[in-house]
């Protein structure tokens, strides 16, 4: 029989319509769309690397409703928290490529289903079920989601290990003091953040190098900071209650990267499949993390190159849960 999922991942889900070109959209040459939303890719990839999550998130009934449950019925991912919503849309992003191949995205989400995350949908006895919940700041851009948002992080807190990738997208929230108040005001329930270095200076947070940064954000709360550092790799500080204590960083991975679409998600599905099962060296958890965020990187969508975690061989052969 299936094992239960241990980790619960709560958050958007979208269509990306990716460029076949780099260049603004009159180059584009045609868009392909691929699965996505920050939760969601998130979800899928820890899927892909063999360890199916719980997934909480709302799909419309459209077309490309459909598309997004086709791409989740054909995964391991149960439904039990896939709300169907009749009344809603379903979000889209538009992806343009620059030369070096790295995403930038514009969103139409008016009346998204994924805007809609409603307060109390997980029960506590799903919670008591996992040992991670996996939260993003997309949902926690605008409500009711970021209500629905807040509310399962607080119970969660006392239960599992509670994630939080800020994800700051400028379009979706009023202004960069909003995203400041909400992110900092989530993190005494968060234990383990993942973040760019620009996104936590947006949340107000600043230092001389990333560690220091690092350091800066675990004073107020999480135990378990991460910072991506695009071609410079990864950092992770560790306080005494992390599972991965101290200081690390890796460099990550020489590629020519396709689309860069969802590689941070991919590399945390990496970083959440390490801890869960059980690594505690720092090294070994960015060395898997950066490997499946390379891995995310070499097709067009956030999720198509990882068919599975073998493919992570390529870049780290040492994978916990296959051995």
């Amino acid at each position: 029989m299936p094992t239960a999922p241990t980790v619960l991942v709560a958050g958007d889900a979208l269509v990306d319509f990716v460029p076949h070109n780099p260049g603004p959209p009159g180059n584009a040459g045609g868009y392909e769309p691929t699965f996505g939303g920050s939760g969601a890719n998130a979800a899928m990839a820890l899927d892909r690397l063999g360890l199916p999550p719980l997934c909480w998130t709302r799909l419309a009934t459209d077309d490309l409703g459909a598309f997004l449950q086709e791409h989740f019925a054909a995964s391991s991912i149960p439904s039990d928290l896939l709300v169907i919503d009749e009344d809603a849309r379903t979000t889209v992003s538009l992806v343009t490529h620059d030369a070096d191949r790295g995403p930038s995205f514009a969103f139409y989400r008016e009346h998204g289903a994924d805007t809609k995350l409603q307060q109390g949908t997980v029960s506590d006895d799903t919670l008591e079920s996992v040992s991670w919940v996996h939260t993003t700041g997309v949902t926690m851009s605008v409500e009711p989601s970021r209500s629905a948002t807040l509310e399962l992080q607080s119970r969660a807190a006392d239960r599992c290990t509670v994630s939080l990738d800020p994800n700051w997208r400028p379009e979706m929230w009023h202004s960069s003091h909003e995203f400041r108040a909400v992110i900092r005001g989530a993190l005494p329930d968060i234990d383990v953040v993942t973040a760019t270095p620009d996104e936590l200076s947006v949340a107000g947070f600043e230092a001389d190098d990333p560690a220091a940064l690092a350091r800066a954000v675990a004073d107020e709360g999480p135990h378990t900071v991460v910072l991506t550092l695009g071609e410079a790799g990864a950092l992770c500080f560790g306080t005494d209650d992390s599972p991965v204590t101290g200081q690390a960083r890796h460099g990550g991975y020489s590629i020519d990267p396709v689309d860069a679409t969802g590689a941070g998600d991919a590399f945390l599905a990496g970083f959440i499949a390490s801890l869960t099962h059980g690594v505690k060296d720092p090294n070994c958890a960015l060395a898997l993390a950066n490997a499946a965020g390379a891995v995310a990187t070499t097709q067009a969508g956030a999720v198509t190159a990882l068919t599975g975690p073998d493919a992570l061989r390529q870049f780290h052969d040492d994978i916990p849960w296959l051995s």
